[in-house]
Formats: C-alpha cells, sequence, structure tokens
C-alpha cells in the first residue's frame, strides 16, 4: 500500500482542505498533522499519540483510520515480549520433574538437617576448654550524631524538597507577524501593557514562572523557551497561559486585561 503520511496528504488534496481547517476540525496542532504527512515520528509526543492523532486526522478526511493505525503498528512498533517467545509445539507442556517424594518432604528434611546442624555447632561451642572458651566480641566504634547535626541534615532537605516544588522560570516572546494587538503579563504583572505591535516588533525575552497572554487575533509567533508555538489562525482574540508545566488555553473571562 502506499505510505500513510503520502496516504494522508493526498486525501487533504483532493479534498482541497487546508492543514488550518483539520487543526480547527480535529484540535490538533497544525504541526503535528504535517509530522503526520511526512512521517516525522519522533515530533510526535509518543506512539499512543501518533495512533489517536493518525486515527482521528483519517476520520477527518474519510479515510479508513483503523487501517492506517494498524498499518503504522506492523511498520514501526516492535513486538512485545510475549509475542517473541518460542511457540512450543502442540501438544508439549512443560512439566516439572515428579520424583519419588515430594516437594513437602523435601522442604521438611532440609529444615530437619539444618536444625540437626545449629544444634550440633551449639553444644561444640559450649565444650571447648575450661571456662576459657568464650568468643570474641568485635565491637564497630560509631561516632554519634549531635542534636545540631541531625536538625542541620532535617533543614538541607527540607530546603532541597522546597527548591525542587519551587515552580520554575520560563522565557517567553511575543513575535508578530501583522498587526495584533497584546497583553501580556508575567506573574501578574503587565510588561506589555495593551499595544498593538506590527510584523518586526518583536518584544523582548521576558523571563517568569508564569505568562498570561492575550491576543486580538493569530497573526503572531509565542516562543517559549526557544521552542516556537503556532498561535491558530483567527481574527478572534485567543488567550493563553503558559507555565513550565506547559500550555493551558483561557476562557474569555480569564484572559488578562493588563488592568483595563
Amino acid at each position: 500500500m502506499a505510505e500513510i503520511g503520502a496516504t494522508l496528504r493526498e486525501a487533504r488534496m483532493r479534498a482541497r482542505i487546508d492543514i488550518s481547517e483539520i487543526e480547527a476540525q480535529t484540535k490538533i496542532r497544525a504541526k503535528y498533522l504535517r509530522a503526520l504527512e511526512n512521517e516525522e515520528w519522533d515530533l510526535l509526543p509518543g506512539p499512543t499519540y501518533v495512533k489517536s492523532f493518525l486515527r482521528t486526522y483519517a476520520d477527518a478526511l474519510h479515510l479508513d483510520g483503523k487501517r492506517l493505525v494498524e498499518e503504522y503498528k506492523l511498520q514501526h512498533e516492535r513486538l512485545s515480549d510475549v509475542e517473541l517467545q518460542p511457540i512450543a509445539p502442540p501438544g508439549s507442556r512443560l512439566r516439572e520433574p515428579r520424583g519419588r517424594f515430594g516437594r513437602g518432604w523435601i522442604v521438611l528434611a532440609v529444615v530437619v538437617i539444618a536444625l540437626g546442624a545449629f544444634w550440633y555447632l551449639g553444644t561444640r561451642g559450649g565444650d571447648d576448654g575450661d571456662g576459657g572458651g568464650e568468643a570474641a566480641t568485635t565491637t564497630v566504634a560509631t561516632t554519634p550524631t549531635t542534636p545540631q547535626e541531625e536538625r542541620g541534615e532535617r533543614t538541607a532537605a527540607g530546603e532541597q524538597e522546597r527548591e525542587r516544588r519551587r515552580p520554575r522560570r520560563i522565557r517567553l516572546q511575543i513575535i508578530p507577524q501583522g498587526a495584533v494587538y497584546v497583553c501580556l503579563e508575567a506573574d501578574g504583572e503587565p510588561v506589555v501593557n495593551q499595544q498593538v505591535l506590527e510584523a518586526g516588533q518583536d518584544t523582548e525575552v521576558f523571563r517568569a514562572r508564569r505568562f498570561d497572554v492575550t491576543l486580538g487575533n493569530g497573526a503572531a509567533i509565542i516562543r517559549v523557551n526557544g521552542r516556537d508555538f503556532d498561535v491558530p489562525d483567527s481574527s478572534q482574540p485567543l488567550g493563553y497561559r503558559f507555565t513550565a508545566r506547559g500550555r493551558t488555553e483561557l476562557s474569555e473571562e480569564r484572559r488578562p486585561t493588563c488592568g483595563a
């Protein structure tokens, strides 16, 4: 059969559908749709997402999504460990050898022998010499930990835990692709205050733990930690929140207004 990506691309082009229309319909980002068409699987979040995106994209183009997913699994997924196990001939089964005595009797015999050995060693140890056969005891000296050191260790561990839980700072820059209204707040403070930016008027790179942004339309690219987020084409306002954990789309009532 034809390649998976070529099948998707040809179906979309035959239907004369733009990639942005598929993005709006499936809610799958355009860059992931292009990765599916180009079979750039490493650009997608993981095999589970690949199969989910592939099925959704195929259904949107009225293709057999199940067949494309099976083709992907056949070409790119390794056989599981169960599938790689040798197949035994029909009728053959692994059987444990049966001895004259059952397993329970064997375990009991081992326990009895072990108890007898302990008893023998104990009686031998008591007969060595006339009161002079005491076993030497080795004492390992340890340095006690003072309360101050214990408190210091607990304090250091607590600082490390708080530092681990503290939200990380991220870098963000807005790159206009045309005239676009921008309200950008960094940790709750406006840094781009209700400005209309033109193409070429890139903002500086801001650093904060949380960014909230309102855009008047989709004519912008938001660069986060050096990676570009392509804002969907839209003539309506859009709002997003960016943190170290990722991106969240904001509803109209939650979008920042920069004090307006």
